[in-house]
This record gives C-alpha cells, sequence and structure tokens, in this order.
C-alpha cells in the first residue's frame, strides 16, 4: 500500500506537495488525543467556546487570501468563488458566536416534577468525512456547530485537498482551539471505517456522494452509532410562463454553473413550462456563452476546471450515453484534461443519464413541461432529494405545493443555498439530518431529560 499522496492542481497538472499517510499507530494517537481533550472541552464554558468563535473568524479574515488560493490550486475552483467559500465560514462563526448559547441552553418544561428540563450535553469524539468541492464550507459548517456544541472532531477530508485539510487544524489551534480539539487524519477509507468501531467514535457525519454515504451509515450502524450524512443532489429548477427572466436569469445560470457544476444544491435539471420555453432557451444559452474558461486564479474567471480529469471523464460518459438516447447538444460538451465546457442539453427525456443520474459538473439538460403541476411530477421523478427551486411571479399558488415538494429545501425566486441561519439537509438518497442553524447543533448532543423533585 502507498504511504504517501500527492496534491496536483487540476488546471495545469503541477505537483503541489506529497503528504505521507498516517500510520495505524499514529492515528490511534490522535483518536486518543482528541478523546482525551475532550474530557476538559467538554466542561468549557459555553461563553468560552462561543468566544473562540471570534478569534476563529478572525484568523479566517486576515489569511482570506492565502485560504482563497489554497482553494483555487488544489481543486480549481475560480478566486473570487474560493474568497467568497471563506467569508461564508467568518458569517457561519459569526451566528453561532451569537446564538449557540440560546440553543445549547437549557429547555424548562413543566411537569409535575419540582423542576423538570432538557440539557443538551456533548457525545464526545465526532468523525467527519468531507469532499472537496466546497473544502473549506463543508468542513466549518460541522465543526463549528460541533465543538461548539462541547464534542471534539476529526477530520478525513478528500485526499486532493489535504493542504486545505491540514491548513484548517492549524486555523482552529491558531485561534485558540486546545490542541486535540480539531485535528485532520491523512489516511484512506479503509482506515476510517475500521475507526468507525472504535468506541471513542461517537458519530459520524459524512458529506459526499450516494454511495460513499451507504457505505459510512452501514459501518456505523453496525456498532449502533449516529451518522448524519448530507449526499448527492439532482436538484430540479422550475421556470414557469410568468417568470421573471430579465430578474431572475443570472441566479438561474448561477444556481448550475457556480463552482464549475460541481454542487451537491446546483440547479442539475432544468423544468420549462411550454409557453416560456423558447425564450428561456434563448436567453440562456446567450448567457451561459459568456461563460468563458480562464485561469482560476484571474479574477474574472467564472467557470474553472473540474476537480478532478477523472471526474470531468465521467461527465462526458453521462452525456454521451444521453446523446445515444436522443439528447441534443445545444451548447458545449467539450472535454480537454479536467477542463469541461459549459454544456447546454434539450430533447431530454426521463430515461436518460443527465435526468436520473447526479452530473457533477456545467451541464444543463433542459426539460420541456406542460404546466405547473406536470413540471412538479418531473422535479419529484428522482431518488434523490436535496432542493427544489421554482421560478414564478404568482407567490401565492407557489406556497400552496410546497406540500408537494419532498426534498429538504425548496427556494422560490432564488437558488438552492446553505446559510447559517437555516437548517441544510436532504432527504430519500440525499441522506438524512440537518447542518447548520438550531438543528444542526443538536444533531450531535445527547438531548437528555432532567426531572427533579423534592
Amino acid at each position: 500500500m502507498k504511504n504517501t499522496l500527492t496534491t496536483y492542481n487540476p488546471y495545469n497538472g503541477e505537483k503541489l506537495d506529497d503528504y505521507e499517510l498516517f500510520s495505524k499507530q499514529k492515528t490511534q494517537s490522535v483518536l486518543n488525543a482528541s478523546h482525551s481533550t475532550f474530557l476538559d472541552w467538554k466542561l468549557t464554558s459555553i461563553k468560552k467556546r462561543t468566544n473562540l468563535l471570534i478569534k476563529l473568524g478572525d484568523v479566517l479574515n486576515e489569511n482570506i487570501e492565502k485560504y482563497s488560493k489554497l482553494i483555487t490550486l488544489e481543486m480549481g475552483k475560480p478566486i473570487s468563488q474560493s474568497r467568497a467559500e471563506i467569508e461564508k465560514c467568518i458569517l457561519l462563526c459569526d451566528f453561532y458566536e451569537k446564538n449557540a448559547d440560546r440553543f445549547l441552553s437549557d429547555q424548562i418544561i413543566e411537569t409535575e416534577a419540582h423542576e423538570s428540563f432538557v440539557s443538551y450535553d456533548p457525545l464526545g469524539v465526532i468523525l467527519a468525512v468531507m469532499p472537496w468541492n466546497y473544502p473549506f464550507w463543508q468542513v466549518f459548517r460541522f465543526a463549528v456547530p460541533t465543538l461548539t456544541a462541547g464534542n471534539t472532531g476529526l477530520l478525513k477530508h478528500a485526499s486532493n485537498v489535504t493542504g486545505c485539510a491540514l491548513a484548517i487544524q492549524e486555523i482552529f489551534e491558531q485561534a485558540g482551539y486546545p490542541i486535540g480539539c480539531f485535528q485532520t487524519l491523512v489516511t484512506d477509507h479503509d482506515t476510517i471505517e475500521n475507526l468507525i468501531q472504535d468506541s471513542k467514535i461517537k458519530a459520524v457525519s459524512l458529506t459526499g456522494s450516494e454511495k460513499a454515504g451507504v457505505s459510512i451509515a452501514s459501518t456505523a450502524s453496525k456498532v449502533l452509532k449516529k451518522s448524519v450524512l448530507e449526499l448527492g443532489g439532482n436538484n430540479a429548477c422550475i421556470v414557469l410562463d410568468d417568470a421573471d427572466l430579465d430578474k431572475y436569469l443570472d441566479t438561474m445560470v448561477n444556481a448550475r454553473f457556480q463552482n464549475s457544476g460541481q454542487s451537491c444544491i446546483a440547479a442539475k435539471r432544468f423544468i420549462v413550462t411550454e409557453g416560456i420555453y423558447d425564450e428561456f432557451l434563448e436567453k440562456f444559452k446567450s448567457k451561459v456563452e459568456s461563460y468563458t474558461f480562464d485561469d482560476p486564479l484571474k479574477e474574472s474567471t467564472k467557470i474553472g476546471t473540474q476537480a478532478r480529469e477523472d471526474l470531468a471523464e465521467d461527465l462526458k460518459q453521462q452525456i454521451e450515453a444521453s446523446i445515444k438516447k436522443g439528447a441534443k447538444v445545444i451548447l458545449g460538451n467539450k472535454k480537454e484534461k479536467a477542463y469541461f465546457s459549459p454544456t447546454i442539453l434539450t430533447d431530454i427525456t426521463e430515461d436518460m443519464e443527465v435526468f436520473k443520474e447526479e452530473t457533477f459538473g456545467p451541464v444543463a439538460p433542459i426539460i420541456k413541461a406542460k404546466d405547473l403541476d406536470d413540471a412538479i411530477e418531473k422535479a419529484s421523478n428522482s431518488k434523490f432529494g436535496l432542493g427544489t427551486m421554482l421560478f414564478t411571479k404568482d407567490i401565492e399558488t407557489a406556497r400552496k405545493k410546497i406540500i408537494h415538494i419532498e426534498d429538504g429545501a425548496f427556494f422560490i425566486n432564488e437558488l438552492v443555498k446553505s446559510d447559517p441561519r437555516l437548517p441544510f439537509g436532504g432527504t430519500k438518497a440525499s441522506g438524512y439530518g440537518r447542518e447548520l442553524s438550531n438543528e444542526g447543533i443538536h444533531e450531535f448532543v445527547n438531548i437528555k431529560t432532567v426531572y427533579i423533585n423534592k
């Protein structure tokens, strides 16, 4: 087995760095340190924990250009979007600094007891398995509420963003968190699956593919450990006849092509009612044509590479399989190494790969629908359930359809996005559990009933 891993810049293929994989002994030592730190950390006041969030945000802000460049070099995100990712992490720190004390305060419940309440106690060491597409944000939205609740965290990050993973540990330590409170494991997935079975690991959080989620959840369930899974998505963007394209076209395009299309919550299927279909297609195509590829380190770049060349190849295969079934290429479908051009497909049927599978890259299938009910029926024809977006001027009619949307999120006249103030997560094959907001900070606590009589 290889004992090192190497990271590469997907834009030019240049080697970035080599990292030595942790030995079994080092991995165990890191786990032991995390557990030992937890025994003291759980007794630390919530006020002290939230004060550290102020410093955590300061460290991010003071080094925003450094961390933004690291993201872009490792996974190819346009630098302006990398910077926005760090800014979002800062907002997350601010949100929990202001609200965590309230979220974690004992909840008084009136009963026949002299005193009865619910307390929120930390569980212990929580393991996070995280993806490469938002290498800082995905980790911070796990770590900030989890650590603030009194747990300690271990991170197994995607190997191609190992530099980001190690930088994040340094950020927590630089902010003043105790050594061992948040640590990165440079190891493989086999080691992680074995680690889950250790009694010191109390729960697991995974953001990643459906396949990875099934594997991790299966391992955790065998030893009766909780897991939170944020998995793939096949979000529908429904555009009705009365949609204001002049106002919202940029939002719709961004919903698909931000992060070069590599987002679980991106608009993977555009379902457009027939009255506006031709106008939408013309304006959408014109806007997408302006998304030209360039060096991700340039401020003007809107489309970078895919994070790895094999990911671009996977996308190409999904498109070609759909073309064989009758899909037509209106724009794009060009691949060069890790780069994949913004692509628009029409004549989509529901048996095609680009309709039923998650496409993790800059491809937009456009599907024609008869009306709102037909559009919702098509949108619901998916094993995934992360989010749906709908564009219309008729808000009241849209409100009546909330109950018909099975997903974890329903956004009207906005792209689906995560927000520290709102719970985030999916249904069906998109996973279970919630991150962020009040719900997120309660995922990894013991919700304990306390009943006192004199």
